[in-house]
C-alpha cells in the first residue's frame, strides 16, 4: 500500500510559515539540503495540496525557463513538473499543468489513491491539509527539514489536535548549514 507522507521545512520553533507569511526556509536551502528534497521527490507518486500552497507551487511549472536557477533547481522543476497532483480548494475553478481538483474528500482521494495500481509516495503539503489528513489518522510519515531559526508564531507544521500520535524514528541527518532532517514513521 502507498504511503502517505508530509515534509515540509520547519523553524526550531515548530512552523512552516512565520508571523510574516514568509515559507520556512527564508534563506534558501543549500546544496545538500536540495539534494534531500530532490531524493524526496523522487518517491512521489501523486502529490496532494491545498489552493495556497499549489498557488506558490505554480512557479515550479515554467521554472525552466529562468535563467537564474542552478542545476539543481533546474533538475528538482524537472522531476515536479510532470508528478500527478491533486489540488483541494473550495475557490479555484481550474488548475494547470498536470494537476486535478479533487472531487471527494480528502479521505476518500487518499483511499482511491492507495487502492490505484501506482508507484511512489502520496504527498501531501501545506499545514491546513496536513492537519486535515493527521486528524484522521492518514499520515504515515512525518519528514521535517528543521532549519536553525525562531520565528516566533506562524502556521505550526504539526497540526493542533487533542490526540496522542507515536512516532518512530526511521531517519535523521544533519548538514553543514545546521539543518537537521527528522523522519518519523507513524506506529500503530
Amino acid at each position: 500500500m502507498r504511503s502517505v507522507t508530509y515534509s515540509m521545512g520547519v523553524s526550531l520553533d515548530g512552523y512552516i510559515v512565520g508571523p510574516d507569511g514568509d515559507i520556512i526556509p527564508a534563506p534558501p536551502p543549500d546544496e545538500e539540503v536540495w539534494g534531500l528534497v530532490t531524493d524526496e521527490i523522487r518517491e512521489v507518486g501523486v502529490h496532494l495540496m491545498g489552493r495556497r500552497l499549489y498557488e506558490t507551487m505554480l512557479y515550479w511549472e515554467t521554472a525552466d525557463q529562468d535563467p537564474s536557477l542552478d542545476d539543481a533547481e533546474l533538475e528538482w522543476a524537472a522531476l515536479w513538473k510532470p508528478l500527478p497532483k491533486v489540488v483541494f480548494s473550495t475557490t479555484l475553478s481550474a488548475v494547470q499543468g498536470n494537476a486535478r481538483l479533487a472531487s471527494g474528500g480528502l479521505a476518500e482521494e487518499i483511499e482511491r489513491l492507495r487502492a490505484e495500481p501506482g508507484e511512489g509516495d502520496i504527498a501531501i503539503g501545506g499545514a491546513t491539509l496536513a492537519a486535515e489528513a493527521a486528524a484522521l489518522g492518514l499520515i504515515d510519515e512525518y519528514r521535517a527539514r528543521v532549519y536553525p531559526m525562531l520565528v516566533g508564531g506562524g502556521i505550526a507544521y504539526f497540526p493542533q489536535h487533542e490526540r496522542r500520535v507515536d512516532l518512530q524514528l526511521v531517519e535523521t541527518r544533519t548538514f553543514s548549514s545546521s539543518v537537521v532532517y527528522l523522519r518519523y514513521r507513524v506506529t500503530r
